[in-house]
């Protein structure tokens, strides 16, 4: 059964993955001629040199699309192979759960559309937040997203679970400052992810990370440095919606499997990178009274640039931290008290390191 179940996850990502390498050069084309290009002039903080193509975020969307329909396809194929269980687990599942699903794929292009919106259009920042906390407030409401906590109570369930989405969504939005830097610490999360609901035995949240994996993927390719094209808001707020949404849905602690409640603290081992970075910049932004949401060169991967790194490598680097980060969230999925405790003060020594090299380049006034 786990033999199929891991092929179903494989056929899943390598699906999105071919998807979005052929729908990504299209948006390219696409983008140019509909005027969705990233001016550097717009922007200081911006270092490009030439208007770049925005429309990254719809080529994800469409190939993690592509991919569920294709793999209701593969299901009537797969009816006589030893994968036909596996393929009959997540139907029953989507069956079982579809007015869930419905909302979440609702969510998913709402989210999309208001990242492209801005692209084209440059909202207000108030006004994206309202957008942001209404998609996060109905995948809440009928999605079936929570965060409990381990408080039984809905009015801080549904507050806290707000906030995340909308915390996720800033975070990835804020990481997306350097060529491949966002698609590919999305693709690190999406992956630890997968392993943590395959780990589980959970079939809805594996496939949607190896698929979500996939889309990250095969953007990537063509958004590292030198990037061919950007994500945008549309890509940001993809990505950081199904991040929010996947963390939500995994299962970190089961009773009499689980022996310590610490396993809550994995979502933020895998994503203690653009999380401690978005931290660190918005207070350095409010310690410099300037608007949290106007862009500087604060960010963790501009201080590796500034030590002496190519942008590739502090990308690279930044990439290397969120995979030390993330290994150090799955033994929290089985591990004992003793090996927990060791994993969070690990974690914690980590995020000063980090810390350290934060404050090791002068920030930017």
């Amino acid at each position: 059964m786990l033999n199929g179940f891991l092929a179903v996850c494989a056929v899943f990502f390598l699906i999105s993955f071919i998807s979005a390498l052929l729908l990504t050069p299209f948006c390219m084309r696409l983008a140019h001629k509909t005027g969705f290009l990233d001016i550097p002039a717009c922007e200081q903080h911006k270092q490009h040199k030439k208007a770049t193509p925005l429309l990254g975020g719809l080529a994800m969307y469409l190939s993690f699309g592509i991919t569920f329909l294709a793999g209701g396809i593969l299901w009537l194929f797969f009816k006589k192979t030893p994968l036909s269980d596996s393929f009959q687990n997540i139907t029953d599942g989507l069956i079982l759960m579809k007015g869930q699903v419905l909302v979440l794929f609702l969510c998913i292009t709402a989210t999309m559309l208001l990242g492209l919106y801005d692209d084209k259009y440059s909202m207000k920042a108030w006004k994206k937040l309202l957008g942001q906390i209404a998609i996060s407030l109905a995948v809440v409401l009928w999605g079936g997203a929570s965060i409990t906590a381990f408080f039984p109570w809905q009015w801080v369930s549904v507050p806290l679970t707000v906030f995340w989405f909308v915390l996720i969504f800033n975070a990835i939005n804020f990481f997306d400052n350097m060529d491949g830097l966002a698609a590919g610490t999305a693709f690190i999360a999406f992956v630890f992810f997968m392993i943590a609901g395959i780990v589980n035995g959970q079939y809805l949240v594996s496939i949607l990370s190896a698929a979500a994996a996939g889309s990250s993927l095969g953007f990537w390719k063509y958004n590292k440095n030198p990037a061919k094209l950007f994500m945008g808001d549309s890509g940001s707020h993809f990505l950081a919606f199904l991040i929010a949404y996947i963390s939500t849905k995994v299962t970190y602690f089961t009773p009499g499997v689980s022996s310590t409640k610490l396993n809550i603290l994995i979502p933020l081992f895998i994503l203690t990178i653009p999380l401690l970075d978005t931290l660190t910049v918005v207070l350095i932004r409010l310690k410099n009274h300037k608007p949290i949401y106007v862009g500087d060169h604060n960010h963790i991967s501009h201080r590796f640039w500034h030590m002496g790194l190519s942008r590739a490598n502090a990308v690279n680097m930044v990439h290397l931290l969120s995979i030390i980060a993330g290994l150090g969230a799955l033994p929290l999925l089985r591990g004992d008290l003793f090996t927990s405790v060791l994993l969070v003060v690990q974690g914690l020594v980590l995020y000063l390191m980090i810390c350290f090299l934060q404050y090791a380049v002068k920030v930017e006034k």
